[in-house]
């Protein structure tokens, strides 16, 4: 019982034991009961699990409340709210290898699925890694901040490009490490085949494979925006994981409802961009103010001001524009 005490990260380890359960129990029901066959995910089906990560998400908020107070409770849901929708440019890059390794939609929950854990093993080491070396040096948060600010810059004025993954260096990496299989192989990501010269078995991976690892990159890329986001909001270690973790294990969910209707929030984009070098401001305007902190209040409602303001011109100006192939 002493050691359930113990802090680990500035919180005890009961309340990491909590937060680590849930994760799991929702893992081992996800792809050992609901979703034990692979079947394709309906919009109607996307939308129910959207509502319900986007619930628990919300509801973990009140855990944060009763054990550590309504000021970090803010900061959960901010952080909250800003890695969901930072989600959303990874959606879109996920239809994208999807598309380009031509993933039928029965196979995309499992690699989606298998992404995840990646992602919740990736975010723990840089989140980790972040803690130590703001805790350790303070004025990185201004390095952060200033990154923040300059990426909503960039963002603001960039224009739409489409990638293109065949010149991707890391797809082109792995094919010239592993035996690649053409074709898909069912959900398998690595099947056992003759070589060609030898006629030995040897173990090839197959497309779902490679979609997979890019999956895992593209989400590397994305945290190099959020957790620094994220850090600039608060820097407790538990606030930073679990929101984060919470935000992206709806993404999965998310991504059946919205792969088809991504044309409609066309302009989110600039709100992103707005919200990014907000939140970069913030410790500044704190200084400049004398505050020790910008309002957790203030952050969450602006917050909630810029996106909401991001989608409703997003529908309004893309009412009328097709969806794209």
């Amino acid at each position: 019982m002493e050691f359930l005490e113990l802090l680990w990260l500035g919180k005890p380890v009961w309340m990491w034991l909590v937060f680590i359960s849930i994760v799991l129990t929702l893992l081992v029901l996800d792809l050992g009961v609901f979703h034990k066959e692979d079947h394709e995910i309906g919009v109607a089906e996307s939308l129910k699990m959207s509502a319900f990560y986007i619930a628990l998400g919300l509801g973990f908020s009140g855990f944060v409340w009763w054990q550590i107070g309504p000021t970090e409770t803010a900061q959960y849901l901010t952080a909250f709210v800003v890695e969901k929708t930072l989600a959303l440019d990874n959606i879109f890059v996920i239809a994208l290898i999807f598309g380009f390794f031509a993933v039928p939609r029965q196979y995309q929950h499992r690699v989606l699925f298998w992404g995840i854990l990646g992602v919740i093993v990736l975010r723990g080491i840089m989140i980790g890694l972040g803690a130590t070396i703001v805790a350790q040096y303070h004025w990185v948060l201004y390095i952060f901040a200033v990154f923040l600010i300059l990426t909503g810059i960039k963002m603001l004025f960039s224009s739409e490009k489409e990638p293109d993954l065949h010149a991707n260096p890391l797809l082109r990496f792995l094919k010239n490490r592993f035996h690649v299989t053409d074709d898909l192989h069912g959900h398998d990501f690595f099947v056992k085949k003759p070589h060609p010269e030898t006629g030995k078995l040897v173990r090839y991976a197959t497309p779902l494979f490679l979609a997979l690892v890019m999956i895992e990159f593209a989400d590397l890329i994305f945290a190099v925006d959020s957790v620094p986001a994220v850090f600039t909001i608060t820097t407790d270690p538990f606030i930073v994981y679990t929101s984060n973790i919470f935000a992206i294990l709806g993404l999965r969910a998310l991504y059946f409802a919205l792969a088809a209707i991504l044309h409609r929030f066309a302009y989110l984009k600039y709100a992103l961009s707005i919200l990014l070098v907000f939140i970069g401001s913030k410790i500044f305007i704190a200084d400049l103010m004398g505050w020790e902190k910008f309002p957790p209040a203030w952050s969450l409602g602006i917050t909630f001001a810029l996106l909401g303001a991001g989608v409703l011109v997003s529908l309004w100006k893309t009412k009328d524009k097709p969806a794209e192939a």
